[in-house]
């Protein structure tokens, strides 16, 4: 799509997009999933720990699109409440990595199972049809961010 097929409805998607941000913000606050002794930022690193399974901060950091030493910090607190423990990285000795413990997944399940919760709540409105074309448009909308963000322009 050119920019001029576009153009009418940037603003609107930016305004959006804002919307959505503070919305999310606040949404989380009302997922019950219970405490798991860390913060949400952390928790949310346990998602690729399960999907890809153990790697290293340094990867955490990348695919959280996160400062190495805030994800660091995260990284202290999944280890601290037992849902990650630190292990030898088989390709690299000096370092280590990060693997989701038994308490992770248990978490990691608690928060799926919440989150879809809420979404077939705010969805319930909405015919398979709808959900369907919304699932696939933000799928494609995140995967042109991705790409965008994979390869820097000098002019936005």
């Amino acid at each position: 799509m050119r920019e001029s097929d576009t153009g009418d409805a940037i603003p609107r998607i930016a305004d959006e997009l804002v919307r959505f941000h503070r919305l999310m913000a606040r949404a989380r606050s009302m997922l019950n999933v219970g405490d798991f002794g860390a913060e949400y930022s952390a928790l949310m690193l346990l998602f690729p720990l399960r999907y890809r399974g153990p790697m290293r901060a340094t990867d955490l950091a990348e695919i959280k699109q996160a400062d190495p030493s805030t994800v660091s910090r995260q990284v202290a607190q999944l280890v601290k409440a037992g849902l990650a423990r630190r292990e030898a990285d088989p390709g690299d000795g000096r370092a280590s990595r990060l693997a989701i413990t038994d308490a992770g997944l248990t978490a990691v399940g608690q928060l799926e199972e919440a989150r879809q919760a809420w979404l077939r709540d705010v969805l319930g409105d909405w015919s398979p049809d709808q959900a369907a074309t919304f699932a696939g448009l933000f799928a494609e909308f995140n995967s042109s961010v991705e790409a965008r963000l994979a390869t820097p322009r000098e002019n936005p």
